[in-house]
């Protein structure tokens, strides 16, 4: 198994459910460290390297808003969903569950037995006379 294969592979397949979990996690407002933090407690770790860039993405497309208020004296940035925002994570979820489903129906598929080709005899048996 080729280990840089299998990485990405997992980047891909994280990248779409971070989307999901963020948008999910924004129902109630937080600021970029509160939310990194739940994130992780639910356990999908995210780099600020990541978050920020994704957060300012999401906003750009109108699925969030933000604002700037003085917490513990310092300014801080909230993010929460916007009504757009709001839409696009239930249809998102209902997509989510769907594909879900599909995939649990697929992966609890019997698996094929042994083809006739494995079933022949090997080369050092000896075939049955008849």
């Amino acid at each position: 198994m080729n280990p840089e294969v299998l990485e990405n592979l997992r980047l891909e397949l994280r990248r779409g459910s971070l989307i999901v979990a963020v948008l999910a996690e924004l129902r109630n407002e937080q600021y970029g460290y509160t939310l990194r933090k739940s994130l992780e407690e639910h356990g999908i770790a995210i780099d600020e390297g990541t978050l920020y860039p994704l957060l300012r993405r999401l906003e750009t497309q109108g699925l969030l808003v933000s604002e700037w208020r003085e917490q513990d004296k310092r300014n801080k940035r909230f993010y929460r969903l916007s009504p757009q925002g709001e839409l696009m994570l239930t249809e998102l979820l209902l997509d989510w569950e769907d594909l879900s489903k599909s995939l649990k129906a697929i992966l609890q598929q019997p698996q094929p037995g042994p083809t006739r080709k494995s079933q022949a005899a090997s080369p050092d048996e000896v075939p049955p006379q008849e």
